[in-house]
């Protein structure tokens, strides 16, 4: 141990076989099938339509920011779609599932991307906003809901856009990559009521525009959905904290892009 190299240095890196964007396929043929398992979980009743919302919401962020914007996309779109043929019980419009499980795992890639990723914030902050004011726009001008009460009833999406355009992203990417479990499971709260706000927003546009759901569904969702987006970012946490302390404990190599 005391002698000195005499050799040329040389660095050692991990392999990771077959990957995608950086993040092995191994990693996102795992969380997929725990994106397909836990869609067979019934988190929250879907006002009018006698199914319900899937657990899996609550873990799209946590998949994105494991693997990385476009692995995180595929495997969390590849978990939907299982779950949509597998337990219709928690689907009410499949595409707007499938939608919503990769919007998840997209923005929750990018919420922390370096180089040139860095613009895709501003796009899909673009994007977003086009998609809220479709929403809005289609209820309010086209079937004449009221507007305030479409805002009370879209709280979750206008927070999560809000949240993602301001500085708390930063807070949020800052938290997330702390050491101190206490911090990341901060961050986790809040990426996931901001990715999760996301995917809602995506799914929720999708399903209005092929069901527009009568005036009167509004007034009911307004006091219920912040309650559901809340339970969904509470269960996000918790498995989220679980996932990294593990993955963390036990020295896992990174994908390229992991956010944790």
């Amino acid at each position: 141990m005391n002698q000195i190299p005499s050799g040329k240095e040389r660095q050692v890196r991990a392999l990771g076989g077959v990957a995608i964007d950086g993040a092995p396929i191994a990693y996102m043929v795992t969380l997929a099938a725990v994106v397909t398992v836990l869609a067979s979980v019934p988190l929250s009743v879907i006002i009018g339509s006698g199914k319900s919302f899937p657990m899996s919401q609550a873990i799209y962020p946590l998949v994105g920011w494991i693997l990385g914007p476009i692995a995180g996309a595929i495997a969390a779109g590849i978990g939907a779609l299982f779950g949509v043929f597998l337990f219709p019980h928690t689907t009410l419009v499949p595409a707007a599932t499938l939608a919503g499980a990769v919007t998840g795992g997209f923005t929750a890639g990018i919420l922390s991307a370096q180089g040139y990723r860095k613009m895709w914030r501003s796009w899909i902050s673009i994007f977003f906003v086009l998609i809220y004011a479709a929403y809005i726009g289609r209820a309010v001008l086209v079937n004449g809901a009221n507007l305030w009460i479409m805002l009370l009833a879209s709280f979750v999406n206008w927070s999560a856009l809000l949240l993602f355009i301001l500085p708390t992203r930063k807070l949020c990417q800052t938290w997330l990559e702390s050491p101190d479990l206490k911090r990341t499971a901060l961050g986790l709260f809040l990426g996931t009521w901001i990715i999760a706000g996301f995917a809602h927003l995506t799914a929720s546009t999708i399903a209005y525009f092929v069901t527009n759901w009568p005036n009167e569904v509004w007034l009911g969702m307004a006091p219920v959905a912040p309650w559901e987006h809340l339970t969904r970012t509470i269960v996000g946490t918790a498995i989220g904290t679980g996932v990294i302390a593990g993955l963390r404990a036990i020295g896992l190599v990174k994908p390229r892009h992991a956010a944790y």
